[in-house]
C-alpha cells in the first residue's frame, strides 16, 4: 500500500493536536468578519504554540479579519477560531465584532438619504 502523501509534504500534524482536541472555541464564537489586532508580541510569551505565534505576528502590523488570518496562516477556519479564542482569553489579542444587523440603518432611512442626495 502506497502512502497518499509524498516525502516533500513534511511532517503531518493532526488538526486536533493544534487545538488540544477541541472542535469548538472555548467562550464566544468569533464571526469570520470580526477584526483582530495583536496586543502583545509573540516573542514575549514562550507558552504560545507556533500557530498562535504566527497569528500574533500577522496581526502586529495590521488588523485582520478571522477569515484573512485563517487564509494567511494556512489553517482551517475552525482551528483558527479555537486558537483565536485562546489568544483572546489570554489577553494577547483585541477583537472588534461586526455591527449587528439590528443596529444598522434600515432601508427606509437609506432611501431618504439617497433621495436627499439626488435632490442636491
Amino acid at each position: 500500500m502506497s502512502d497518499w502523501y509524498g516525502d516533500e509534504s513534511g511532517p503531518m500534524v493532526r488538526l486536533y493536536a493544534l487545538t488540544k482536541g477541541r472542535a469548538r472555541p472555548a467562550g464566544e464564537f468569533l464571526d469570520i468578519i470580526a477584526l483582530v489586532a495583536a496586543r502583545t508580541r509573540p516573542e514575549h510569551d514562550l507558552t504560545l504554540s507556533p500557530e498562535q505565534a504566527v497569528i500574533l505576528q500577522l496581526c502586529l502590523t495590521r488588523t485582520l479579519s478571522v477569515a484573512e488570518i485563517s487564509a494567511r496562516a494556512n489553517l482551517p477556519l475552525n482551528v483558527t477560531r479555537v486558537l483565536l479564542a485562546d489568544l483572546l482569553h489570554a489577553g494577547h489579542i483585541e477583537v472588534t465584532r461586526p455591527t449587528p444587523p439590528a443596529s444598522l440603518p434600515n432601508d427606509r432611512i437609506l432611501r431618504e438619504v439617497l433621495n436627499g442626495l439626488r435632490a442636491l
